[in-house]
C-alpha cells in the first residue's frame, strides 16, 4: 500500500470539522484512505457503491442517519446520494460545538459545485482532493513541491538520474494506484475497463445527456488529451467535433467535475488585465489516461509524438496541484499567456499575493532564451514577482538572474530525490 500525503491532513480536519468531503477520480484511492480511517477511528462504513445499501439510505435518509445516534459514518462514493445532503445537514445543525468528525463522505465527483447539490451543507464542512498518486508517493519520498518551492533554498538539492525514456515511462504509467506494476497489455485492459465501466456510468450520473452521448464522449476524450496543456476554446472544439459550443462546453464542464480534465485560469493583474489572455488552460488530470487515449503504447513513440512536451507540463502541473493540498501555504494555481503570445506554464500565487513562475522545458540543456516567458511574466507582474523557476531534464540547479529577476533551472529528477521533508 502506498503512503498517501494527505492522511494526516484528513485526521486533523476531522477533529476540527463536523464534515469532511474527500472527493477526487475514480481509483485514486480514496475507498482506501476511507477504510483506514474507518478502522484507525472507529467510524462506522457504508459504501453505496452497492445498489442494496443505496436503496435502503434513499428510501429513507434521515431516518438511517437519526439511526446512528452518537456514531461517527464514513460514506463512500456519496455521489450516488445526493439525497442524503439534507439528512446530514440536519444531523450537523443538532451537533454540540465540540462535537467534530461526525461524517466522512467520499465522492469521485465533485457533487458540490454541481446542479444535484441543491442545498449546499453548512459551513461545518471542509473539502479535500485525493488526485492519483504523485510522483514522490509512488517513490516513498517525503517531498513536498509546493513547500519546497516557496522555501527558496535550491543549492543543496539532490536529483535522481532521470533519463528520457524515464520520463517518457512515468507519463505513460500515470498515478492510478492499480495500474502500478502491470504489464502493458493489463494497464490498456484497465484503462479500457475505468473509461467504459465508470467514466460513462458517472457521466451520465451527472449530466441528464440526451442523445447518443457515448459517440460523443468517445469523441472529445481523446480530442482533450491532445489538448491537454493548451487553450481551451469551445468553439474550436465544437468545429473539429461537430458539436455545439454549448454542448462542448457542459461536457467538459462535467469531466472536470469528475476529475478527468482540469481547467487552470489565467493569471491577470487588474491594472494590466488588457495585456494577457483570459482565456483558460486545460490539463488532462491522469498523464497514463492520455497518453491512454491518445493511441501512445510505449516510451518511443510517445518521445517521438507531438504529444510530449504538453504531457511533461500537464505532469508538472498536477504535480503541484497534488502538493497544494498539503502544503503549508495555501496556494492559487494559474497560467500567463500575454497579448504577445509570451506563455508561462504555471503561476503560483501565495497568500500574500507574491508570485513564482514556472516553466517546463523537455529538454537537457538550458539557454538562456528558456527564460524569455518567465522574463515577461516578471514584468508583467513587477513587485508582485518573486522568482521564476524552469524544469527541465537535466541534471544540475542553474541561477539565472535577468534585469532585477531571479531564475534557476531545476532538474525534473528533484521529484524523486530523497529530500528533507518540508510539508505536514
Amino acid at each position: 500500500m502506498y503512503r498517501r500525503s494527505l492522511q494526516p491532513l484528513v485526521h486533523e480536519l476531522l477533529n476540527e470539522f463536523r464534515i469532511l468531503y474527500l472527493t477526487g477520480p475514480r481509483q485514486a484511492g480514496k475507498t482506501t484512505l476511507a477504510r483506514a480511517v474507518a478502522r484507525d477511528l472507529e467510524m462506522a462504513y457504508v459504501t453505496l457503491d452497492d445498489q442494496a445499501t443505496l436503496a435502503s439510505l434513499e428510501s429513507d435518509p434521515h431516518g438511517f442517519v437519526r439511526s446512528l445516534g452518537s456514531k461517527r459514518l464514513v460514506v463512500d462514493e456519496f455521489q450516488y446520494a445526493p439525497s442524503l445532503i439534507p439528512a446530514i445537514k440536519e444531523a450537523s445543525d443538532r451537533l454540540e460545538p465540540h462535537e467534530k468528525g461526525k461524517f466522512f463522505l467520499t465522492g469521485s465527483a465533485d457533487i458540490f459545485r454541481s446542479a444535484r447539490a441543491q442545498e449546499a451543507l453548512p459551513g461545518h464542512m471542509a473539502r479535500l482532493e485525493l488526485l492519483p498518486l504523485s510522483v514522490s508517493e509512488l517513490h516513498n519520498q517525503p517531498l513536498n513541491f509546493i513547500d519546497y518551492l516557496l522555501a527558496g533554498n535550491f543549492a543543496a538539492a539532490s536529483t535522481a538520474f532521470t533519463s528520457r525514456e524515464d520520463i517518457a515511462g512515468l507519463l505513460l504509467q500515470g498515478g492510478y494506484p492499480e495500474i502500478q506494476g502491470k504489464s502493458r497489455r493489463a494497464r490498456q485492459i484497465w484503462f479500457n475497463s475505468y473509461m467504459e465501466g465508470r467514466l460513462y456510468k458517472d457521466f451520465e450520473t451527472l449530466y441528464a445527456a440526451r442523445g447518443d452521448y457515448h459517440s460523443r464522449l468517445r469523441a472529445l476524450a481523446p480530442y482533450l488529451a491532445g489538448l491537454s496543456a493548451n487553450l481551451l476554446k469551445y468553439s474550436n472544439i465544437a468545429n473539429d467535433l461537430e458539436l455545439s459550443e454549448g454542448l462542448s462546453k457542459s461536457y467538459t464542464e462535467i469531466l472536470e467535475l469528475m476529475f478527468i480534465v482540469r481547467r487552470v485560469p489565467a493569471y491577470i493583474k487588474n491594472r494590466a488585465r488588457r495585456l494577457a489572455t483570459r482565456m483558460p488552460k486545460l490539463h488532462f488530470v491522469d498523464t497514463g489516461l492520455a497518453c491512454h487515449l491518445l493511441g501512445l503504447r510505449n516510451e518511443e513513440q510517445l518521445l517521438k509524438s507531438q504529444y510530449y512536451g504538453a504531457l511533461l507540463e500537464s505532469l508538472i502541473y498536477i504535480e503541484c496541484w497534488k502538493h497544494a493540498a498539503c502544503a503549508q501555504e495555501e496556494v492559487g494555481l494559474y497560467h500567463f499567456r500575454d497579448k504577445r503570445k509570451h506563455e508561462v506554464a504555471i503561476v503560483l500565487e501565495r497568500d500574500n499575493s507574491a508570485i513564482i513562475g514556472i516553466e517546463v522545458k523537455a529538454s537537457a540543456s538550458v539557454r538562456r532564451e528558456d527564460f524569455r516567458g518567465l522574463a515577461h511574466l516578471a514584468e508583467f507582474a513587477g513587485s508582485a514577482f518573486e522568482q521564476g523557476i524552469l524544469i527541465y531534464t537535466g541534471q544540475e540547479v542553474l541561477p539565472f538572474r535577468m534585469g532585477q529577476a531571479n531564475f534557476y533551472a531545476l532538474p525534473l529528477g528533484m521529484l524523486v530525490s530523497n529530500m528533507s521533508p518540508l510539508g505536514r
